[in-house]
C-alpha cells in the first residue's frame, strides 16, 4: 500500500487579512457611535436658549449652595421668578435669590467645566436641544465638588 502524503501548499493570506479588517472596521465602527454621540452631545449645546421659558430643577451633589428642586421663570435671559419646591431650595431661594440659575446658565458651567478639564462633565439633551441633565465632577478625587442638575417641565414661552 502506498501512502499518500500531502504536500503542503502555501495558504492565501486572504481570509486572514479580510477577518482583521472585519474586526478592526467593527472596533472602529464603535468607536465611532460613541465618538458621534460625544460630537452630538457637544453639538447640542449650540441650543438657543428662548427669551421666555419656564422649568423644573432638581439641584443635587457635593456641598453646594444650590442643592433641591425649584420651579424657574426666566424672560430675556434672567430669572425672573424661583419657587422652591422643598425646604432646602426654599431655604436658597429666600438667601439667595440670584443663585437660581437660568438653563443657558448651567450650559455655560458645563462648557467651562470641559474647558477646566473637569473628571466628568457630561450633559444628556432632549430630541429639540435643551439639556435633560448636567452631572459635574472637577476632580474625581475630591469629595462633595459634584453638581447633578435634571431639567424637566421645560416649556418655551412666547417670543
Amino acid at each position: 500500500m502506498t501512502s499518500v502524503r500531502s504536500v503542503p501548499r502555501p495558504r492565501s493570506p486572504l481570509p486572514r487579512i479580510a477577518l482583521l479588517a472585519g474586526l478592526v472596521w467593527a472596533v472602529a465602527a464603535c468607536g465611532d457611535e460613541s465618538w458621534s454621540g460625544r460630537a452630538a452631545q457637544s453639538s447640542s449645546t449650540a441650543w438657543k436658549e428662548p427669551s421666555t421659558y419656564t422649568y423644573t430643577l432638581d439641584s443635587t451633589g457635593g456641598e453646594r449652595l444650590l442643592t433641591g428642586t425649584f420651579r424657574v421663570s426666566v424672560r430675556d435671559g434672567k430669572v425672573t421668578h424661583a419657587v422652591g419646591l422643598d425646604e432646602e431650595s426654599r431655604r436658597v431661594v429666600q438667601r439667595s435669590p440670584g443663585a437660581v440659575p437660568t438653563i443657558g446658565r448651567l450650559v455655560k458651567e458645563l462648557e467651562q467645566a470641559r474647558h477646566d478639564g473637569a473628571d466628568t462633565a457630561e450633559a444628556e439633551y432632549s430630541t429639540v436641544g435643551h439639556p435633560l441633565r448636567i452631572t459635574l465632577d472637577p476632580d474625581a478625587n475630591a469629595v462633595d465638588d459634584e453638581a447633578r442638575y435634571v431639567i424637566r417641565d421645560y416649556t418655551p414661552g412666547p417670543a
